[in-house]
């Protein structure tokens, strides 16, 4: 079985370099959203286990390979914004950065990866690939396509992006496994890559 990997707004695959070290029997397969060069979805062949970081699994909750067996979902979400009667961020801080967007997309972006903890600057910006998944964040809702999956949900209870009630609340339809990390953040895959790598191994013995 492989794994197939789906990076979150803001980064590319590489965000999966330190993980993927700590999961050296396994073939990760990793797609790239093309923010900062050529887009990728490689074709899977066969049983997967889906491994996502942030919008990644909302990404590929949309697109799902055919084989796919689970979700590992890390710091991840099915709906991004509040709507009323879930909890999420606010629609207008969305809306907000897609209208700086349009000035300055590489502010907007460095001011995204410094919010969670990133301090080297991003490669320059492919605008149209990011404005269209802000789209996404602030409009699409994912939370119904998630039942019947079988969905281990890994979170940093020091997350400054998700709000610990939007953590709970998320794949609520498939009944995930949910586990927190404590002191992390929601750079999970980078800041203990280690500790994600052990939770995927015991995920996937399970589905086996």
């Amino acid at each position: 079985m492989k794994l197939f990997a789906v990076h979150g707004w803001g980064f590319d695959a590489a965000v999966w370099d330190r993980l993927a070290d700590c999961l050296p029997e396994w073939e990760v397969l990793r797609a790239d959203r093309g923010y900062f060069g050529a887009a990728d979805w490689p074709e899977v062949e066969g049983p997967c286990i889906a491994v996502t970081h942030s919008f990644g699994a909302m990404a590929l909750l949309a697109h799902p390979p055919a084989g796919c067996a689970g979700l590992v979902a890390i710091n991840g979400f099915d709906r991004f914004t509040a709507d009323g009667e879930r909890p999420g961020v606010a629609p207008r801080v969305v809306t907000r950065m897609m209208a700086r967007f349009g000035a300055n997309p590489a502010a907007v972006l460095k001011d995204f990866r410094s919010r969670i903890g990133v301090s080297d600057a991003a490669p320059d910006p492919q605008s149209g690939p990011l404005l269209a998944d802000l789209r996404a964040m602030r409009a699409d809702d994912c939370s119904a396509a998630v039942k019947g999956w079988k969905i281990l949900a890994i979170d940093g209870d020091a997350d400054p992006l998700l709000p610990a009630d939007m953590r709970a609340a998320q794949f609520a339809a498939a009944a995930a496994e949910r586990l927190t990390i404590g002191g992390a953040g929601h750079l999970l895959p980078i800041t203990h890559a280690a500790e994600c790598a052990a939770h995927i191994r015991r995920f996937a013995e399970a589905l086996s």
